[in-house]
């Protein structure tokens, strides 16, 4: 018998971890295919909620925020570009030059996902290959509607969203019910609301939890 997995996952659209972290989770989901069925929903999380238009230079940004040298950095970048070639992810060797808000993201990937989750994984996937692959401006109208488009959505009620508040309420009020569980850095993975998964864990760490979990929880029906 197959037993059902509701996940949660938590994250955001400029975390280069979120990205490793959601290709290593998509591998150990084929793995346990046939064995367990799962319903993966993406959930908001801002690093930089305050971040003004124009966003910050990055290695400005992290040396404000971490104390990180720029030395300390570019290792950093390594090891992520190592990391993520490991689950067929492929960041920028160049790395991105400044870090911008991502509310708007947010809020398309809501209106996406009150339809389909798989088609909101489909844009939340498009989205962080143009922020770490590309480079691009993430608070960019033009950068968003483009992944919008590639995954086959409606552009013109997208460009609604963007040009309005809409579903702005409803992402901060999704933002704080994961930050008063007590979530404070992502990917943050959450399994049939109870189980926690933190970081860019390898897709053998996501799949072992998945296994044991899933023997724990009643076959889906």
């Amino acid at each position: 018998m197959t037993a059902s997995l509701k996940i949660d996952f938590v994250s955001d659209i400029s975390c280069p971890w979120c990205a490793i972290g959601l290709a290593a989770l998509e591998k150990a989901l084929d793995n346990v295919q046939g064995d367990v069925a799962v319903q993966l929903h993406v959930q908001p999380f801002e690093l930089n909620p305050q971040m003004p238009a124009g966003g910050q230079d990055i290695t400005e940004h992290l040396t404000q925020k971490y104390g990180s040298t720029a030395q300390e950095q570019a290792q950093i970048r390594d090891t992520i570009r190592q990391r993520g070639a490991g689950v067929g992810f492929v960041f920028n060797p160049s790395g991105r030059g400044r870090v911008y808000n991502t509310f708007a993201a947010h809020r398309l990937l809501h209106w996406v996902g009150l339809a389909s989750s798989e088609r909101q994984l489909a844009l939340k996937k498009a989205l962080l290959v143009a922020c770490h692959s590309h480079s691009q401006a993430m608070e960019s109208a033009e950068v968003l509607l483009d992944a919008v488009a590639q995954v086959g959505l409606d552009v013109a009620r997208a460009s609604q969203i963007l040009a309005s508040d809409e579903f702005a309420a409803e992402v901060r009020a999704a933002e704080a019910f994961y930050t008063g569980l007590g979530i404070h850095s992502v990917p943050a993975v959450i399994i049939n609301d109870r189980h926690l998964i933190s970081g860019g864990q390898p897709a053998a760490v996501f799949e072992q939890a998945l296994r044991q979990i899933a023997a724990t929880t009643s076959p889906a029906l």
